[in-house]
């Protein structure tokens, strides 16, 4: 069996990214939540500490760190704000992960530096009105002529895309429709300033309310044909590919979120004195944050060996899936623990119970629904 104990470099890793998000985003979490302020000073500071591209080879700027590092990292973030650690997670998994595995050479030495060390970032455009689960019924299109793809469509729900630092989105379009009535789907680089490309901010969510999430509209957006990313008719390939990645990372914040939801449960309860005695010694109520440590665990444990697989090179999608699902759901149930355990509490704003409770329910849905995902782990157990 692999050993989980972390190194000496990701014991400091993890150490720094908790000081940093306990001194720095903390005590301006919940202001921005409440202004929906995308943060660009923590984002800079974020940069300036290395969570940008923390995979990514030093060729390009990056970290050059194992998968496991990098989801230390969201996994500490999560632990205090699930926007920022969404902002750090959407950038590196979402943002750089296409262009670094899929990009060409001239591609990565264009874009991957920026992206890791340069304050820019960048969205992947998946997720349309009508495809969202269903993502092979996108009708974003694009059509070569005269060398140049020619970009017409609509995504919502994309990250990192409408501020001053996006610098661009990975599209995935239809490139051609096949005489069968198969869609050709590829994967095509839209940098922001590009002519007829419009990115509006999304307001007025339950969740995440400090992450900045767009509307794009792309109205006869036109970039080179050396634009493509891979190989045409790839590109449903590499979505795949790049959100079995990034469930890892959604897990994170669902492993983060839950020890941060936690730790505010513990602390609360230590302190409120009902019938004379801490509520925590009372029986019932020991035994909900005993099950929430104990899901902790196990979420952890079911993660990190998910990580470690990547990490090997070996198969993990499936693994990746069920860290996906369960992470998410342990979140859940201690959100849901710890808004109970605040009693009225726990219902305001002011503590982050609410904000805890708020922010998990957005793991049930990115990147691929609790119900996609057993539909998928499902799959790998030959049920159908």
């Amino acid at each position: 069996m692999p050993n989980y104990d972390l190194t000496p470099e990701q014991m400091l890793l993890k150490n720094t990214v908790r000081d940093f998000a306990e001194k720095e985003i903390k005590p301006v979490r919940l202001e921005l939540d409440r202004k929906e302020e995308f943060s660009y000073e923590l984002t800079g500071k974020m940069f300036d500490l290395g969570l940008f591209g923390v995979t990514c080879s030093p060729e390009y700027g990056g970290q050059g760190m194992d998968y496991l590092s990098y989801i230390i990292v969201v996994e500490e973030l999560a632990r205090i704000d699930g926007c920022q650690a969404a902002t750090v997670a959407a950038g590196n998994s979402l943002g750089i992960g296409p262009l670094y595995y899929f990009g060409s050479k001239e591609q990565k030495e264009k874009y991957l530096p920026p992206l890791c060390s340069e304050k820019k970032l960048w969205g992947f455009g998946l997720t349309e009105p009508n495809a969202g689960s269903d993502a092979g019924n996108s009708k974003t299109n694009a059509i070569l002529k005269d060398g140049q793809w020619i970009i017409n469509g609509s995504k919502i729900f994309i990250t990192n895309s409408a501020n001053e630092m996006s610098a661009g989105v990975t599209v995935q379009a239809i490139t051609d429709t096949k005489d069968n009535g198969k869609k050709e789907i590829s994967c095509i680089i839209a940098e922001q300033s590009c002519k007829g490309l419009t990115a509006k901010a999304m307001k007025n969510k339950m969740t995440w309310r400090s992450s900045n999430t767009a509307e794009l509209y792309f109205d006869d957006v036109t970039v080179p044909e050396g634009n493509l990313l891979g190989k045409r008719g790839d590109g449903f390939k590499q979505m795949l590919q790049t959100l079995d990645s990034g469930r890892l990372a959604i897990a994170a914040m669902g492993l983060g979120g839950a020890q941060g939801a936690f730790e505010e449960a513990l602390k609360y309860s230590k302190e409120r004195i009902a019938f004379g005695k801490p509520i925590s010694s009372f029986q019932i109520n020991a035994f909900k944050l005993v099950d929430c440590a104990t899901e902790i665990e196990a979420a952890r444990s079911l993660l990190y060996r998910a990580c470690w697989l990547k990490d090997q090179g070996r198969a993990f999608s499936k693994e990746a899936a069920m860290s996906k699902v369960y992470c998410s759901e342990v979140f859940y149930r201690v959100a849901n623990h710890c808004v109970q355990l605040h009693g009225g509490y726990g219902l305001m704003e002011e503590y982050p119970a609410a904000k805890y409770y708020r922010d998990q329910k957005l793991l049930d849905i990115g990147e691929g629904t609790s119900e996609i995902q057993r539909l998928v782990i499902a799959r790998y157990l030959d049920c159908f």
